[in-house]
């Protein structure tokens, strides 16, 4: 089975991020989880670039506030899809910075970009990427967008 990488450039990026693993884990995907850099260890941050892959990884999830310079780090250097989550941090600009230093790739390096600190919606995505592959993981994401749809139903009959 595929694995995820879920990285974030510091320790106080953990409880969104922890999202994206609670996905994963509903979804019954292996992940791993790492303080990865792209400011203060350069050297940990293109070892995991160039050699996720090579240990089963197969989709990143980087989240990363301020400059968040680590998606686009790490998909410069990742032959693997990479998914950006902006984090609204105490030194940010209302998070707008981090928003646009993930979403303004240049041509060539694209990172996938969710919601400021939409780190449930980039779990989802990894795993409908996994999904593609493995039927099994699909079958799962289906049944969880069938539940999303039933808990609206049921809301609009609790209204009535």
């Amino acid at each position: 089975m595929s694995k995820v990488g879920i990285i974030m450039g510091s320790k106080s990026d953990l409880p969104v991020m922890q999202e994206a693993a609670n996905m994963l884990k509903e979804f019954g995907i292996d992940y791993e989880i790492d303080i990865v850099s792209a400011h203060r260890t350069p050297d940990k941050l293109f070892d995991y670039g160039k050699n996720a892959h090579s240990r089963g990884i197969s989709v990143i999830v980087a989240g990363a506030g301020g400059a968040a310079h680590l998606p686009g780090m790490i998909a410069s250097l990742s032959p693997l899809p990479v998914i950006g989550v902006p984090i609204k941090s105490s030194n940010s600009i209302d998070g707008w910075d981090s928003v646009l230093s993930i979403l303004q790739m240049p041509g060539g390096v694209p990172v996938a970009t969710v919601a400021l600190n939409g780190a449930k919606n980039a779990g989802i995505l990894a795993a409908q990427i996994i999904g593609s592959a493995h039927p099994e993981v699909l079958k799962t994401i289906a049944n969880y967008k069938e539940s999303l749809k039933q808990k609206v139903i049921d809301s609009a009959k609790d209204i009535k």
